[in-house]
């Protein structure tokens, strides 16, 4: 295979990327929550070229496109390749998506091969947490991990979970069906970083060795609403100012512990007036490191801090969790191969970790997984700036070759 193919491919998907983000439920921007009419039109798009693939397609009943690939002769077990295809508001073309239009490049490689090896590629509904403020409810249900408590939830329209899920044309029933059997030889994801690690150093792609553990929450701050002008400093009970003062020991705490990355990224205020005392103040919380007992003790410690502020302050304090995922190692065996790949294309071995969530961490419960990274240009993500250079993807594509073609000789 020529170089020049491979920089076709490479444009191609990039292309492909640039085309989906048009599929968006907002004008002139990016926007694809869980299950919106979009994402219609995002199923119906790959539906065509995994069909031109001659792979076999179904929708399961978390609203994960999934296409299979059976060549003859191929192993009993399958490789699973895949990514997201859901965005932030305004988001980028890249996140998620190109490890989806990667996949299906990495199949026609594949084919093209002769490789027999059974693929199946996934594009999972759902792993920001953006409609219903849970993440990873696409690949939840394909691992196995759905649960069933979550079809409560409701979106900002009231929208209940499950009735998204029926106004797909699917069953919320059927949910449990969706998880994987046992005939599975690992998952792999390829995603853009989104951070300027692999920038900094000059290199194209890496392995992740490791994604951070994370623990989200929500806090709830209540004091008392009223009159800015006729209530003195002293009397007040305002929610927001104790917000405040937390969020401020939030950033503080992160940066004089070594490796924690903590984030308040989200506030809402009521009665959100500019001549009204706060009288509620929730705030989310974002906590991350390498390691599960340090993130777990600043969980701790920042809850203790809330609690501290809001008795000082006469205020009423409710926390809820919404997640505490462990650090996820990777796949000892499938990262190997993927940096033998490297060296095989004459890129460096790059190994890393993964700051950010993915659904490997939550396909890693399952199976074995892997995750390739791809250089992020300028560290940007969930931004519209996002972007990809040709080279890289052309890299990833070149890894993926020789990555499949290791697989497949180790199966049979």
């Amino acid at each position: 295979m020529t170089d020049h193919t491979l920089q076709e491919r490479a444009r191609r998907v990039i292309a492909e990327c640039r085309r989906i983000a048009n599929m968006s439920e907002e004008p002139d921007r990016t926007t694809r929550r869980f299950l919106t009419q979009p994402v219609r039109e995002v199923h119906a798009h790959l539906r065509n070229r995994m069909e031109s693939l001659g792979m076999t397609v179904q929708t399961d009943a978390a609203g994960n496109l999934r296409g299979l690939w059976q060549p003859p002769g191929a192993h009993g077990r399958r490789l699973i390749l895949g990514s997201h295809i859901d965005t932030v508001p305004n988001a980028g073309a890249f996140d998620g998506v190109l490890g989806v239009t990667l996949a299906l490049e990495w199949l026609a490689l594949a084919q093209e091969l002769k490789l027999p090896l059974a693929i199946e590629i996934i594009a999972f509904s759902e792993e920001e947490g953006v409609r219903f403020e849970v993440p990873f409810l696409g690949s939840r249900a394909v691992a196995g991990r759905f649960d069933p408590a979550l079809l409560a939830l409701k979106d900002a329209d009231g929208i209940t979970l499950e009735q998204a899920i029926r106004d797909f044309a699917l069953d919320p029933a059927q949910i449990g069906d969706a998880a994987l059997d046992a005939n599975v030889l690992g998952f792999v994801e390829m995603h853009i970083e989104q951070g300027p690690i692999l920038e900094s150093e000059g290199l194209s792609v890496a392995a992740v060795t490791a994604i951070v553990g994370q623990s989200r929450l929500t806090l709830e701050f209540r004091g008392h609403a009223n009159h800015t002008g006729t209530t003195p400093m002293h009397l007040r009970r305002d929610a927001l100012a104790g917000a405040a003062e937390w969020i401020t020991a939030v950033e503080s705490q992160a940066r004089n512990t070594d490796g924690l990355i903590a984030t308040v990224g989200k506030i809402e205020v009521e009665p959100n007036a500019s001549n009204v005392i706060a009288g509620i103040a929730r705030a989310s919380l974002d906590i991350r490191h390498a390691d599960d007992a340090s993130r777990r003790a600043a969980v701790e410690f920042l809850l203790a801090q809330a609690m501290a502020i809001s008795q000082k302050r006469g205020l009423a304090l409710e926390w809820s969790q919404q997640m505490d995922q462990p650090a996820v190692p990777m796949d000892e065996r499938l990262t190997a191969y993927l940096g033998e790949a490297m060296v095989a294309t004459g890129l460096r071995e790059k190994r890393m970790n993964s700051g950010a969530g993915h659904d490997a961490m939550v396909m890693a419960a399952r199976v074995p997984a892997a995750m390739l990274f791809l250089r992020s240009p300028g560290g940007i993500s969930h931004h519209p700036d996002e972007t990809v250079r040709e080279e890289d993807v052309e890299a990833a594509l070149n890894v993926g070759r020789k990555f499949l073609q290791r697989l497949a000789a180790d199966v049979r």
